[in-house]
């Protein structure tokens, strides 16, 4: 097939996607900020400008969720606009094969599903992750953040008059409880006025406290520090919020992942979420090109006086069908019935053998 032709079924398909992610885009912002209006109804303090700002912030996430459905209904309406003008039909009776047709708009596609893990997610990762602080504040009013890096734990922890920072350089699940090692403890009053350091060699979630061992205290007016076996300090972390925190991948980019993955095993906590969800990222480009391969299903063989009804019906179906199975299959693997790479791989493979199928059967059927 030229490459002039080539270029222009690209072109129409990449035209139909943004303009239908467009729409997605701009649906989704507003049923999002309409939820977080009524949320924020019995909050006087959360206005109009913190609302939107969130729906912002949430907006890549939602549009990352969206974006296989842009690829399959950007495709129906890309092959329908070209056979409704008989375009394909002039160039499938020249002898271009479907799969001539396709090649260059699968290209495209594989293209976007590499774009969308190696610079949306990222994007969507960084915006959630502010969005979620903001939603922590403004509707639970918490305040404790937790990060997990190859220099070890870090907490945040607060109260109305102060808050701490917590470092420990080895952490440890033990019959579910958290075992800190190499502990250290800023306490500051209110925001940011520096008031004390807790050294302590070991730190043992309790019941409301953290538990320390061999513990140096360093107060901002002594000038020498003091010396003690035990200490407890009051905190409102406890083990489900730690494991909350950890059960949330898509704050972390595609990019950042595989460290985190490890450094959980590390840890002694489970991962199995996060191979999912990565599994499941690199998965995308399939899937992108598998919703391509259905889309032409649809409308390759549409003739000029065709009713709109049986592609609109069609794509809303496979939509919805593709969603199920993924949340089943997902389910599957976190309850690991199944491999986590196989849980992850399937509703794009399936998809995929589902589409040349179809498309071996619309070409030679």
């Amino acid at each position: 097939m030229s490459t002039i032709f080539s270029y222009y079924v690209s072109r129409h398909f990449l035209i139909s996607f943004l303009a239908v992610f467009s729409i997605f885009l701009g649906l989704i912002f507003l049923f999002d900020v309409i939820e977080l209006l009524r949320r924020a109804s019995g909050h006087e303090e959360i206005g109009l400008s913190a609302v939107l700002k969130m729906g912002i912030l949430k907006l890549p996430f939602l549009g990352q969720q969206a974006f296989p459905f842009a690829v399959l209904f950007g495709g129906m309406a890309a092959f329908w606009r070209l056979t409704r003008n008989s375009e394909l039909i002039v160039a499938r009776a020249a002898g271009v094969s479907a799969w001539q047709i396709l090649m260059p708009v699968l290209g495209v596609s594989f293209i976007l599903g590499l774009l969308q893990i190696g610079a949306l997610n990222p994007l969507a990762s960084a915006f959630l992750t502010k969005f979620d602080r903001l939603s922590s504040s403004y509707f639970k009013g918490q305040s404790s953040l937790l990060a997990l890096s190859s220099a070890g734990l870090w907490l945040r922890q607060a109260n109305a008059e102060n808050q701490s920072v917590i470092h420990a350089t080895r952490l440890k699940l033990l019959n579910d409880a958290i075992h800190l090692k190499d502990v250290t403890i800023f306490v500051y009053e209110g925001a940011d006025q520096y008031r004390k350091r807790i050294s302590a060699e070991t730190a043992e979630l309790e019941d409301g406290f953290w538990h320390m061992r061999n513990v140096w205290i360093h107060e901002r007016e002594r000038e020498l520090p003091e010396r003690r076996s035990e200490f407890w300090l009051e905190t409102d972390i406890t083990l489900n919020n730690i494991n909350e925190t950890f059960a949330a991948p898509e704050t972390l980019s595609f990019w950042d992942l595989p460290d985190f993955i490890d450094n959980l095993d590390k840890a002694g906590f489970s991962a199995l979420r996060h191979r999912l969800y990565w599994h499941s990222l690199l998965a995308a480009p399939l899937l992108l090109c598998a919703m391509v391969l259905i889309a032409a299903t649809f409308t390759l063989k549409q003739s000029q006086r065709s009713s709109t009804s049986y592609l609109i019906v069609g794509g809303i179906m496979s939509g919805f069908l593709l969603f199920f199975f993924s949340d089943v299959v997902s389910a599957l693997g976190l309850r690991e019935s199944i491999p986590v790479v196989l849980a992850a791989w399937t509703p794009s493979g399936v998809s995929a053998l589902l589409g040349l199928a179809m498309v071996f059967h619309l070409e030679d059927g």
